[in-house]
Parts: C-alpha cells; structure tokens; sequence
C-alpha cells in the first residue's frame, strides 16, 4: 500500500469513527439535554454554560500551540515530545493556582451559590486531569488513528452523561455536573493511557522549545483569539444580560451547531494531520478541500433545513419544554450563521496544517474585533437578540476567507456545492406546504416534514443531477 492509500484508508476509519462518537454522544447529549433542561431551571444551566466558558479560557493558555506543532510536524524527536510535556504542565499549573485565587472574585462577580463555586474548582481539576491525556493522543493523531482516541471518548461520554442524568434524577442540581465532570476526566487519563502508553518525563531543552514555539505561538494567538470572540463573549452575556439570558442563547447556539459538531468538526479534526501529510503537494490538497465541501453540504444543508422548521414543533411536543419557545427566534438566526461556518471553519484549519498561521491569525483578528464591537452594540440595541446577529454578520464573511484561500490553493468552491443547494429549494417549498396543511398531531407533523423533505432532495439529487449517494459513500476521500 502507498503513502497515499494508507492515509486514505486512516483517513476514512478515523473520520468514519469520529462520526460515530459524535452520533453517539449526540444521542447521549440529546438524552441528557432533555433532563436537564427538563430538571433544571434557564438560571442553573445557564450556570453551568458560564463557567464552563471559564474552563475553556484558562484552556487556551495550556500549550500555546505546542500540541498542534508536534502534529504538524513532519518528525518529531523524544526532546520535542519532553519539552512540550514539562512546558504544557508549567503553565497548566500556574493556571490552575490562579484559577483557585481568583475563585471566590469569580463567585462574587457573577454572584454564584456555593455550589457554583464548587463546580469551578472541580472543573479546574478536571482540567488539569485532562491535560495529562495531551501527549499520548498527540501519537495516536500524527498516526491518524482516531477510532483509538473515539474509544476513550466514548467511555468518556457515557460516564458523563449517564452520572449527569442519575445525579439530576436524584436531586442533586448543580452537584450533579460537580461528580460527573470529575468522573468524566478519571476514566479518561487511565483508559488513554492503557490504549497509547508513555512514561511522563521532565525536561526542556530550549533548542527544540524554540522550534515548535514558532509555530505554536502563531497557532494559539489564533486559537486565542476564537476563545476571546466565543467563550468570553458568553461571559460578557452573562454579566450584561443575566443567566437566563444566557441560558436561552446558550440553548439556541448549542441546538443549532448540533449537526455542524457532528460533522464539521469531525472532517476538521481529521483534516489537519491528512493535509499535513499532503502539504507538499496543492492541487491535491484543492481537491481534498472541494470533498470536504461537497459532503458537508449534502448532509448538513438538508438536516439544518429540517431543524429550522420542525424545532418549534419538538418545543411543544416534549413535555415540560415550552419554557424554551422564547429561544427559538436566537435559534433561527443561529441556523443560518452556523450553515454558512461550514465554508470557512476548515479553511482555517487547512491555513494551519499548511504551516500559514499568520494568516489564520489575520482572520480571527478581524473576527474578534468585529464580534466585540457588534456584541455590546447590538445586545443594547436590540437585547437578547444582540449575540446572535453579530454571530450572523461574522458568518457572512466566509466568502472572503475562500477568495483569500483560492490565491493560494487551486479548487472550485461553487461547483461542488451547486447542484446540492438547488437540490434544497424544493425542500423548502414542501416543509411549507407541510406547516400550510397545519396538521393537529405534533408527531404526524414532525414525521411527514422530515420524510417528505427528505424524499424529495433524494429525487433530485438522485435523478434531477445524477448522484448517486451510495457511490459517493464508496468513493468518499476518494482524492486521487
């Protein structure tokens, strides 16, 4: 088997796994979502949504882009292994001592109960807990074998979702993510450990430091700035706007990016070591990049289509959850923002995994500016309704981030897609016609939108445009 073929065929195990883990802990998240949200109050989940916001800032500061060097790099040595380890750990550690001063500052600012408090240090210890997993899925990623790494997070998700949901049934409210986060981390460390064995060892040597710092530091500016445009944001809502504000933002943005964290994020996931490997060589890279949109827009245009109409129904159906019809024009308008993500999201991933951060930096500049500019513009303007057009406008600017990436790899960007977009109109007119007929069971409604919609965008892309779906399965990454 060529160098090629055997990263085709990781390729498609590894993202043919991720798939599967994401459809997996989705169905487990979908479960527990419903509890929770069902148990619990707008004001304690959008608790929990604010602190964990906190979590993933002190994250951002944990490697400064050292993991992300050691995967794109074509070699690595056992001192590049030891000095991202001991570096990582430095700086984890004084983040985490920070964190556990500034505890009860946090407590006060945003006037958290005790058990609040005690939710963010557990989360500041599963943070470190997990940060000591970093290395040995660094091997299993530059191997491409993402089915290993999907085992432990599998194991992972259930252990969380299912002590998440025992816990709340019980009536432990906030103590219930306090156990489960910690659970979660535990089984983790000890179950990656026995799948991708390393012996943790201290040590830095500053010549290899240097060199993956050069990289790493541009890479985690960029990733920097996504958590200043994102997870910060979150807390700036939750300050400005309340926790049930929060709370019903953070419900639409989570159930709209539902299929892109599916699909999205797991295509990204395996791309960034697939175009390392290939990077020398553009035009299959162009070609890996026309692939990545094609198949992520024959599956998420029709599913977020189908979203868009049946979630208010879903609202009324499952019982207890009406309290969130309030949230449904945020997601409406996060739907769209979302759908539109698709086209640049992996773009800035292929930026990276080509060695070009500086100009993936450049993009999470401006989006950065842009969203903390609008946010508080737009949230005093027109209230709850201020994040999630601002998060419109910044998806509105995916076209230039193709432009800029078309100057410097060949591919056609409306090509693939073309045939699948038209393939969706029809799909509109029959989910109206549907809400038209104002049929009086919810579940006749939701089942009729979902398998007419569906039946129609089959015909046209099966016998309108000549695509067969079961070929393209066959030949999915197909990249020669």
């Amino acid at each position: 088997m060529s160098k090629l073929e055997n990263i085709k065929s990781k390729t498609v195990w590894s993202a043919l796994s991720l798939f599967f883990q994401s459809g997996y802990s989705a169905f487990l998240g979908l479960v527990a979502n419903l509890v929770l949200t069902i148990l619990l109050s707008p004001k304690t989940f959008g608790i929990y949504i604010t602190l964990l916001s906190t979590i993933s800032f002190l994250n951002y500061f944990s490697d400064i882009g050292l993991a992300a060097s050691l995967i794109q790099k074509k070699e690595i040595t056992d001192d590049d292994v030891k000095s991202t380890f001991t570096f990582q750990q430095i700086l984890i550690i004084t983040l985490i001592i920070i964190g556990f001063i500034f505890g009860k500052s946090i407590k006060n600012f945003y006037q958290l109960p005790l058990e609040g408090l005690y939710l963010y240090y557990a989360l500041l210890i599963s943070f470190f807990i997990s940060s000591l997993k970093t290395i040995p899925s660094i091997f299993l990623e530059r191997k491409i074998k993402y089915q290993k790494i999907v085992f432990v997070q599998v194991i992972e998700s259930t252990v969380f979702y299912i002590a998440v949901i025992v816990f709340a049934l019980m009536g432990f409210g906030l103590k219930s993510f306090i156990y489960s986060v910690l659970l979660r981390a535990i089984t983790g460390l000890v179950i990656i450990y026995s799948i991708s064995p390393w012996i943790p060892k201290i040590g830095i040597s500053k010549k290899h430091l240097k060199q993956l710092l050069s990289f790493g530091i541009p890479f985690q500016a960029s990733s920097f700035l996504a958590l200043f445009k994102d997870d910060l944001v979150i807390l700036f809502l939750g300050k400005v706007v309340g926790f049930e504000g929060v709370g019903y933002i953070g419900w639409a943005k989570k159930w709209a990016e539902a299929p892109i964290r599916i699909v999205m994020d797991n295509v990204t996931k395996v791309l960034f070591p697939v175009i390392s490997r290939l990077q020398e060589d553009k035009n299959k890279v162009g070609q890996v990049i026309e692939k990545i949109f094609y198949y992520q827009t024959a599956v998420l245009a029709p599913v977020m289509l189908i979203a868009f109409f049946i979630m208010p129904k879903l609202v009324l159906l499952i019982p207890r959850y009406t309290k969130w019809v309030p949230a449904l024009p945020y997601f409406y308008i996060f739907v769209i923002s979302t759908f539109l993500v698709i086209y640049s999201s992996p773009l800035i991933n292929v930026f990276n995994a080509l060695g070009k951060v500086k100009l993936s930096f450049n993009f999470m500049l401006a989006w950065t500016v842009m969203i903390w500019i609008l946010t508080p513009t737009l949230t005093k303007l027109f209230g709850y309704y201020g994040f999630p057009l601002a998060h419109l406008a910044i998806s509105l600017t995916f076209f230039v981030v193709v432009l800029v990436t078309k100057r410097n790899i060949p591919f056609q960007f409306f090509r693939p897609i073309k045939n699948l977009i038209i393939s969706v109109i029809p799909m509109v007119l029959v989910l109206l016609f549907v809400n038209y007929l104002a049929i009086t069971s919810l579940i006749l409604s939701i089942v009729t939108s979902v398998l007419s919609s569906t039946l129609i965008y089959f015909i046209f892309i099966r016998y309108i445009f000549n695509i067969n779906p079961v070929k393209e399965i066959k030949y999915l990454f197909d990249i020669k």
